[in-house]
């Protein structure tokens, strides 16, 4: 994967999360969710290419490996018979043609090893990335609802401004719509505050929880890695 790519998966992965939502509000726009959503799927894309290339590679050095390494156990036996039945000449060229295999297969086995390590990483972003996309996603469907519900508030404010007006005639219809259109502003407002209490909360939990994951993962590397040695 190229340098610069890596790079801006690990910035969109690491990304505030918080600050993107809060610039959403100060435009009153989504816009600036959706670049980041943007950008997160077309990283996705491009680094679902370079896995399958990695993985496609990580299979054939797997692949060449175990065919030198089983030639390489052949002809371990083969030198043994051959010295047994006193063939030195035989066994000399089979022994130069084991360090030869050996030595290949022992390079495979490295190349692999690195390649499949690299995989491995790409796997890993990928999952951090989907669970990022995932919950800007939520994020960004509850805060388009929440400016809705702000256009709404104004054009009721604006109403009622106008309603005053005519009031002022001393239309007592008027001044009861009035009230009525008040009393459903002050739960406009009540739902306003309450939809913003629980984004913030779903953001904060959402945050955590990726947080919270990404230690769990890097505890489980570190132990993994640890039973392994």
């Amino acid at each position: 994967m190229p340098p610069s790519l890596f790079e801006k998966i690990n910035t969109l992965i690491s990304a505030n999360l918080h600050a993107i939502v809060d610039r959403a509000l100060e435009a009153n726009s989504v816009q600036v969710m959706d670049e980041y959503i943007r950008e997160v799927e077309r990283s996705l894309e491009a680094l679902e290419d370079s896995a399958a290339t990695v993985g496609g590679t990580v299979k054939t050095l797997k692949r060449k490996y175990e065919e030198f390494a089983a030639a390489a156990e052949k002809l371990d036996r083969d030198i043994d018979t051959l010295i047994v039945k006193g063939k030195d000449d035989l066994a000399a060229a089979a022994q130069a043609e084991f360090n030869t295999k050996q030595q290949l297969s022992q390079e495979y086995y490295q190349q692999w090893q690195d390649q499949e390590s690299q995989y491995k990483k790409l796997l890993d972003m990928r999952l951090k990335l989907e669970s990022r996309l995932t919950s800007i996603k939520q994020q960004r469907e509850q805060l388009r609802a929440l400016i809705q519900l702000a256009e709404a508030k104004k054009v009721t404010t604006k109403t009622i401004k106008s309603l005053d007006g005519l009031a002022k005639v001393g239309d007592a219809e008027i001044t009861s719509l009035a009230d009525q259109i008040r009393a459903r502003l002050d739960r406009e407002d009540a739902r306003l505050d309450l939809a913003t209490a629980n984004l913030q909360e779903q953001i904060e939990e959402a945050v955590r929880g990726s947080e919270v994951e990404m230690q769990l993962e890097e505890r489980r590397r570190r132990l993994l890695g640890g039973s392994s040695s």
